[in-house]
């Protein structure tokens, strides 16, 4: 047996084993940081609440923040919360929050309310993106103007032969399953209104450090191609947390995903 069991260990995009000041110093010099997580990993949690709050203690309140787990029309009621116009009490029982919020993402949130930090709803409605999974992207046309206000502005720029998306067919169809050729789709509408919030919410000077699934920003594709598209010039840094056997360097199918790729054991216990 192994004489000490590591939580985790961090490498760089050659692979090489690196440490948490390193990832640190290079996200203080981004624009915006999208760290990729494992949801339900208790230790992808706790690095995202090391990680902000070493960023405020570089940035103040030049740092915002900004997660999947909130939809844009809950925006709203996540500002009167941490503004304090709301009890946390109504927060909680009127926005939709996943199941492991109060574990996972509240922290997140009263730093943001304790500090004085924005806290942006970047994903889109999970009704829209269902229509997009059902009808395509021309399902969202009918959407009264209002709706149209929380997802990214129509039409929504698609590339079929992004790795990412394609590879989504391809395991439908290598399972012998039903093909859904909208599902892609449903992921691209998602990552389009993250990327478009981020890029709306983000000024001169700021750092974003936006929390997500892995699936939308590794290999630099996702949320990070949208991005790019919408303002190039943004020095963006990614991190993937993924979960190996040996933690003792990148698998193949891990190598190089990200900027930083922080590997946990696969035996973590989980948060929900």
């Amino acid at each position: 047996m192994s004489a000490d069991l590591p939580a985790y260990k961090i490498f760089n995009k050659k692979d090489k084993e690196t440490d948490f000041s390193k990832l640190l110093k290079e996200a203080s010099e981004a624009d915006v940081i999208f760290f990729g997580e494992q949801h339900n990993n208790p230790i992808n949690h706790w690095l995202q609440f090391e990680l902000t709050k070493a960023l405020y203690a570089e940035k103040g309140k030049r740092l915002v923040l900004g997660a999947e787990m909130f939809e844009s029309d809950n925006a709203l009621l996540l500002n009167e919360y941490l503004s304090g116009a709301i009890t946390e009490k109504s927060f909680e029982s009127e926005a939709k929050l996943w199941p492991n919020y109060k574990t996972d993402y509240k922290p997140l949130v009263s730093f943001a309310r304790d500090s004085s930090l924005r806290f942006i709803a970047t994903n889109i409605p999970r009704r829209y993106a269902s229509i997009v999974n059902r009808n395509g992207f021309e399902g969202l046309d009918s959407l009264d103007a209002a709706a149209k206000t929380y997802i990214a502005p129509l039409p929504v720029a698609y590339d079929a032969e992004l790795p990412g998306y394609k590879s989504m067919i391809e395991m439908m169809g290598g399972q012998g399953g039903h093909v859904n050729e909208n599902l892609p789709k449903a992921q691209a509408v998602k990552d389009a209104t993250m990327a478009y919030f981020i890029n709306k919410n983000l000024n001169p000077g700021e750092t974003f450090l936006h929390f997500n699934g892995t699936y939308h920003s590794d290999n630099f594709e996702g949320i990070v191609w949208y991005l790019k598209n919408l303002n190039p010039n943004l020095k963006i840094l990614t991190i993937s947390a993924v979960e190996q056997k040996n933690i003792d360097k990148p698998e193949k199918e891990n190598s190089s995903k990200a900027d930083f790729i922080i590997i946990t054991p696969e035996t973590m216990t989980k948060t929900n």
